[in-house]
């Protein structure tokens, strides 16, 4: 009990401390420029279109050239260290501190092969206090379904995590099968090295991708067509741009024409991931949870318990169960979280539909082809990681 109230004491020092260092930043928020900014922030959350646009105009008036930058550059440092988008008008009082990010660091031996047992199962085992105010209290605690974090629903309100209809989801979905993943696992962001962070800044800035905007489906191809471009000297092909607009497709489930900048950002993160590190690297990713999800799922596949699924197996579950859970009643009797069944207007039903229109033999040698535990997890790994945040945009769109 003794460490139980100096733990609270404790907080409540940090809080305090905090509280007076919002206020203070609060009143310099208030000058008459920011205000300004403030009355213009909602064209600057629209589209990258009206956001160049918003841009050419205030260079063109000249006065507000340097406060423009200002902005541009507090999104910029808001990127490399991997926060939110924090807008002017975001009420702090009565907020804790959001904590400081650190990003992961490479190791010498992240690259060896890594031994993941199938039949050695894993014991999970959530944390007993709230990662943020590190009190226990039994049943109130909500925990992440990828890592094995714990939150209060009041403390992750004031750290501004929990707002409108997020609040809902979490308290749904945090102790049903579907899960809900905390702030930490929901940015894939952070799970880029400074190093790979600075190369997809450097990208995002060659490319004219102003952060914290939405990018319309044009946006996104143009994106895409310079990156090609950059990094194999040739234009893209009517394949991959074919393949970039069911991305496109992918990351906008509700079809407002627009994808999200947090959607694009774990987008790219994942991207990035699978370009810069092996297999094996990607593998040391995954949490306790995200295994146990995979075995599941393979030894469902594996009716005969010979070690070994057919390669259309394989390629069905990828796009079936690594991917965002919907709402529907799931099709399959796999009992694996945040992984659902795929809709008929979904990308991945599209895709499906084309692989439908294999030739038998081509099917028939899909099916010949036998896939391990390891292979099942090498081939899958990516997906796992990208099914990791909250929103329903489908973060990488699995080849037809």
């Amino acid at each position: 009990m003794g460490v139980l109230m100096s733990r609270r004491q404790t907080v409540e020092k940090v809080q305090k401390v905090s509280l007076a260092v919002s206020a203070f930043k609060d009143g310099l928020r208030e000058q008459p420029s920011t205000r300004r900014r403030a009355e213009a922030g909602e064209a600057r959350r629209g589209t990258l279109e009206h956001a160049v646009q918003e841009g050419e105009e205030e260079a063109s008036a000249g006065p507000s050239q340097p406060e423009e930058s200002s902005a541009s550059k507090a999104a910029w440092e808001r990127l490399r260290d991997g926060r939110g988008v924090e807008p002017e008008e975001f009420d702090r009082a009565n907020r804790f501190t959001p904590p400081a990010f650190i990003r992961p660091k490479r190791e010498l031996h992240d690259d060896e092969p890594l031994d993941i047992s199938l039949e050695q199962r894993e014991q999970v085992l959530n944390d007993e206090m709230c990662e943020i105010c590190e009190v226990w209290t039994a049943e109130s605690l909500f925990p992440c379904r990828v890592c094995s974090r714990v939150y209060h629903d009041g403390c992750l309100r004031r750290m501004g995590y929990l707002q409108n209809d997020s609040a809902v989801e979490v308290t749904e979905t945090a102790h049903t099968e579907t899960g809900w993943s905390c702030y930490y696992c929901d940015n894939l962001n952070l799970l880029l090295t400074e190093e790979e962070m600075y190369s997809l800044m450097e990208t995002l800035k060659h490319c004219k991708i102003i952060p914290e905007t939405c990018l319309t489906l044009d946006d996104f191809l143009h994106y895409k067509h310079l990156v090609h471009k950059q990094q194999f000297e040739k234009p893209m092909a009517e394949a991959q741009e074919e393949q970039a607009s069911l991305q496109f497709s992918a990351l906008d489930p509700d079809k407002k024409g627009h994808i999200e900048w947090h959607d694009f950002l774990s987008h790219e993160s994942i991207q990035l991931l699978q370009k810069l590190r092996p297999q094996n690297a990607l593998l040391r990713l995954l949490t306790a949870k995200e295994r146990e999800r995979a075995r599941a799922a393979f030894l469902a596949l594996d009716q005969d318990n010979d070690g070994f699924i057919g390669e259309g197996e394989c390629r069905r579950a990828r796009h079936a169960w690594f991917r965002k859970h919907q709402k529907e009643t799931p099709s399959c009797n796999v009992s694996i979280s945040h992984v659902g069944p795929i809709s008929e207007s979904s990308p991945a039903s599209s895709g499906s539909s084309k692989s439908q229109e294999k030739t038998p033999a081509a099917a028939e040698q899909e099916e010949a082809k036998l896939i391990d535990w390891s292979g099942f997890l090498k081939e899958n790994v990516a997906y796992i990681l990208a099914a990791r945040p909250n929103s329903t945009a489908l973060h990488l769109q699995p080849p037809a």
